[in-house]
């Protein structure tokens, strides 16, 4: 195809695809999607070899939001029967943490509920950041706790924090419809603010809230403007009891069209798969792997993800390897920009956080509660709500977390 051979090219060059050349990507055949696949794969390896990153997420505070994100089962409203518990001391967070270490993140991601820290969560992260980096030597930390006021991204920083995630979610001209309790604006606002502090800014999209395809590619061109080091792609867990439990959008080889699209507009930047792709990949996940160069190991926020020794034995099989803690994650390019800024992530490069809403937020149910449900996109899959499972161990239970 000519468009894929652009595509490679551009990729290769760190050009900026058209706005045209993306919507194509996302509107190719499913006949056609593999020859996608090996396309941006090429683009993938060019910057990031066969190395996969691994993330680890901890759950600091579950549930209990005042924010009205629709895609959230910790949202206000939500009737999702979600683990519920305010925040962990500091010495529970890091045997959370240090489980995903054992399993081999490089990186961890403290994730907390709410609209944004007060000082004194900032205290109280700060601590668990400190405890965390005392018992696992060389582990990378991203703290995920919504909009930031002033002089907490530096606070972070100095504690040790190395990343902060905050992601768009959506388009600028949809935002409204999935949340009214904040605006887009201040979302730019924070990952703004995290990356004037020296932290390695890591900001995502949330695919399948029933947005058009001009959507997706508008938030994903909106995050190459804002440049961040890592892109989270989560895809929509429609949990019961959140405004669009019955929105299922996605079928594997549109997400694998998402994931292409995401590495053409954004090659030399970490691509994570998080959230939703156990429910929505399933038995494809190994191909996306062509695609993005990061994924969360073992469960998220609220909801139980794939076993993770089935993650590290699907890495090895499909001919990746876990890239390991003393390899840095970005291309040399940015690595040495990241580290000139100031941060302390440059010696190993990006990364970044959860599926998360305001600090917390598993992709959950899509688009605002008061809007009309999208109609069914064509070739949709029928909706599988048995592999959507709410987590039961790891933090905030007596269970051993899934690392």
């Amino acid at each position: 195809m000519d468009l894929l051979n652009t595509l490679v090219d551009k990729g290769l060059r760190r050009e900026l695809p058209t706005r045209e050349e993306a919507l194509a990507v996302l509107a190719t055949p499913d006949d056609d999607v593999l020859d996608v696949v090996a396309a941006a794969g090429k683009v993938r390896r060019h910057w990031f070899g066969r190395r996969v990153k691994l993330n680890y997420l901890v759950n600091l505070k579950s549930g209990l939001c005042p924010e009205d994100c629709s895609y959230c089962s910790q949202r206000l409203g939500s009737k999702a029967e979600i683990l519920k518990y305010t925040w962990l001391k500091p010495e529970e967070a890091s045997a959370a943490a240090a489980a995903g270490v054992a399993g081999g993140a490089k990186r961890v991601c403290l994730v907390a509920s709410g609209r944004g820290p007060t000082d004194r969560d900032v205290d109280r992260v700060s601590q668990t950041i400190e405890a965390i980096k005392e018992q696992n030597e060389g582990v990378e930390v991203c703290a995920c706790l919504g909009l930031l006021s002033n002089g907490q991204a530096e606070r972070l920083r100095t504690a040790g924090a190395d990343a902060y995630n905050h992601n768009l979610n959506t388009s600028e001209g949809t935002y409204g419809d999935i949340t009214t309790t904040h605006t887009y604006a201040d979302r730019v606002d924070t990952v703004q603010q995290a990356q004037a502090a020296g932290l390695s800014a890591c900001s995502g999209l949330i695919a399948g809230m029933g947005e058009s395809d001009e959507d997706l590619v508008d938030v994903v061109f909106a995050l190459r403007d804002l440049d961040p080091d890592s892109v989270p792609v989560n895809f929509l867990i429609p949990f019961e009891g959140t405004p669009l439990a019955k929105e299922w959008n996605l079928t594997p080889q549109k997400c694998l069209r998402i994931l292409a699209m995401v590495r053409f507009v954004c090659p030399d930047i970490e691509v994570r798969i998080a959230g939703g792709r156990e429910v929505h990949l399933r038995s494809m996940q190994p191909l996306a792997l062509h695609l993005a160069n990061s994924i969360f190991l073992g469960d998220y926020l609220t909801s139980e993800g794939q076993a993770g020794k089935a993650d590290l034995e699907m890495i090895a099989d499909a001919g990746f390897e876990v890239e390991g803690a003393g390899t840095t994650t970005l291309p040399e390019h940015r690595a040495d920009a990241l580290a000139a800024a100031g941060s302390g992530c440059g010696s190993h490069g990006g990364g970044g956080c959860a599926p998360c809403g305001d600090g917390a937020a598993e992709p959950a149910a899509a688009a605002c509660g008061s809007a009309p449900a999208a109609e069914p996109a064509a070739g949709a899959a029928d909706a599988r709500t048995e592999l959507v499972a709410v987590r039961r161990r790891g933090a905030g239970t007596d269970l051993p977390p899934n690392a």
